[in-house]
């Protein structure tokens, strides 16, 4: 059974083979995991699947609308899986503060960061390759159907510059 300390060490690793690129990152671990037993990917997904659920909030989601300058729900989507990928320090420093983001994040680039759809979908590759099967059901609770929070006016600049001070300064300024 992987721990969540193997999750992030996937994670971290496939990161740094890819030197930061979201992309890359998500072909290097589709290979990391097709090394591993099905079992092993299935508890991959679940780890990853988790913490995308556990992300979907309306605070991180106006985190995203700055950073990005918009963000629709597919792409908020993409921003969560993109955000795991940063590894277990940012992703658990934005959860804590989304506004924390301004210092976790030494380098970003809103054309190549904050969107990696793929990385969402790393296991699904590598489960199918070992198996020749689609992943199957988790066995976790679906998605809620409402980010957790209190609902967030992303077309307010007043806004999100107060509740996003920092992020609002180095971002959007």
């Amino acid at each position: 059974m992987m721990d969540e300390t193997e999750f992030w060490g996937l994670v971290d690793s496939a990161r740094e083979t890819a030197d930061g690129d979201p992309e890359d990152q998500s072909d290097v671990l589709v290979e990391r995991l097709s090394q591993l037993d099905p079992d092993a990917v299935l508890d991959f997904a679940r780890h990853f699947e988790a913490r995308s659920d556990r992300a979907y909030r309306w605070d991180l989601w106006g985190a995203a609308w700055v950073l990005l300058g918009g963000v629709s729900d597919d792409a908020f989507e993409a921003f969560r899986f993109w955000l795991i990928g940063q590894g277990r320090e940012v992703f658990e420093g934005a959860l804590h503060e989304p506004d924390a983001l301004a210092e976790l994040l030494d380098d970003f680039d809103d054309q190549v960061d904050g969107d990696c759809e793929d990385l969402g979908f790393a296991a699904d590759e590598a489960y199918e390759r070992l198996t020749g099967a689609a992943l199957p059901e988790l066995g976790l609770p679906g998605p809620p159907d409402e980010p957790e929070g209190v609902a967030i006016d992303f077309e307010n600049d007043r806004e999100l510059a107060e509740r996003y001070p920092r992020l609002w300064e180095r971002f959007r300024i």
